[in-house]
């Protein structure tokens, strides 16, 4: 008899053939539960293990297993990645010029604790040798007054000078009225666009952040895949089963991508673009598993012990269970 498991996740190309059943996990029922509002999944599946199993925040994740309070398992499955230097947006009357400029500045961010945050703060400190102590923090909703969503995150192990917003147009009407000098988020601030004060600190993002995954090798994981632990132990060959489906669909999609005579995507060049990628990577651009990924994940440990969010680094293997062994019995 087949597990039934509810999965919450965006519906993302990688993940579209799960989700209209052209792949199937074997010994799974799979319920795709769409929601296009990570905060939101997140905070579900923390606060009330709504689901059985999830994409869910890399560094909520990571915290918790080091703080041995992880109710999750996790497999090498990142349905969320993005690189990040975009996303550092500037009140360009601040007279921020450079990265270094950011330092003593009050900067808005969601959470503090975000992964898009982690990485962005990482690559602050290591590639531009910003000084974070002497940042001061500002908490809160892009759009609106107040915190943005309801996390239940763990608490940091050093002193950070955060602060909670103010104002009712939430961090990016601070950004245009001068009270805080940038923001950096998951997502770009509605002023962008909207204001001509406001600007990327890197305008050419694009170039610096090829740049920068030539030499770092780094392509940062945003999200995991989470399954309950109690429904793991008690089905131990989901784990495997759910990794083997998710790089099936993967590959399906890559293949039409490449392949299919009419274009997966709306962008008219999105074919070229894939090839390009492959170039760029050295053939998988959206590569699973550990190896593949060890340079990011292990950045990504090192940025949350130096931003006192674990006691210290621990194997990356030791985030994930076991996925190469062939599937245990479930009948």
């Amino acid at each position: 008899m087949n597990v039934p498991i509810t999965f919450a996740c965006g519906l993302y190309d990688r993940t579209l053939p799960l989700y209209t059943g052209e792949v199937k996990p074997e010994g799974i029922d799979l319920t795709y539960e769409i929601n296009e509002e990570p905060r939101d999944i997140f905070d579900k599946m923390a606060g009330e293990q709504a689901y059985g199993a999830s994409e869910m925040s890399a560094s909520e994740l990571v915290c918790r297993i080091a703080a041995n309070q992880c109710p999750f398992v996790a497999i090498p499955i990142f349905p969320s990645r993005v690189f990040r230097h975009g996303f550092i947006t500037i009140n360009k009357r601040s007279g921020i010029k450079t990265p270094k400029d950011l330092e003593g500045r009050r900067i808005g961010t969601t959470v503090y604790t975000a992964t898009a945050i982690v990485y962005i703060r990482g690559l602050l400190q290591h590639d531009y040798g910003v000084d974070l102590s002497t940042i001061k923090w500002v908490e809160g909703d892009l759009r609106h007054a107040g915190k943005h969503g309801n996390p239940a995150t763990m608490p940091l192990l050093k002193k950070i000078n955060i602060e909670p917003t103010t104002g009712a147009r939430g961090l990016s009407g601070l950004l245009e009225d001068g009270e805080i000098d940038a923001i950096v988020s998951p997502s770009l601030p509605p002023c962008l666009g909207e204001n001509p004060d406001i600007e990327r600190l890197f305008p050419n993002f694009r170039e610096i952040e090829k740049d920068y995954y030539r030499r770092t090798k780094i392509f940062p994981i945003m999200h995991l895949v989470a399954i309950r632990r109690d429904l793991y132990e008690r089905h131990p060959f989901i784990a495997k089963s759910l990794h083997d489906a998710f790089v099936e669909a993967k590959r399906l999609t890559l293949h039409k991508l490449l392949y299919r005579g009419a274009m997966l995507s709306m962008l008219p060049w999105s074919r070229a673009e894939a090839l390009e990628m492959q170039a760029l990577f050295g053939g998988d651009f959206w590569p699973y598993g550990i190896e593949d990924n060890r340079p990011t994940l292990e950045a990504f440990m090192t940025y949350l012990h130096e931003q006192g969010m674990i006691a210290k680094p621990f194997p990356i293997e030791d985030i994930f269970v076991p996925v190469g062994s062939p599937a245990a019995a479930h009948a």
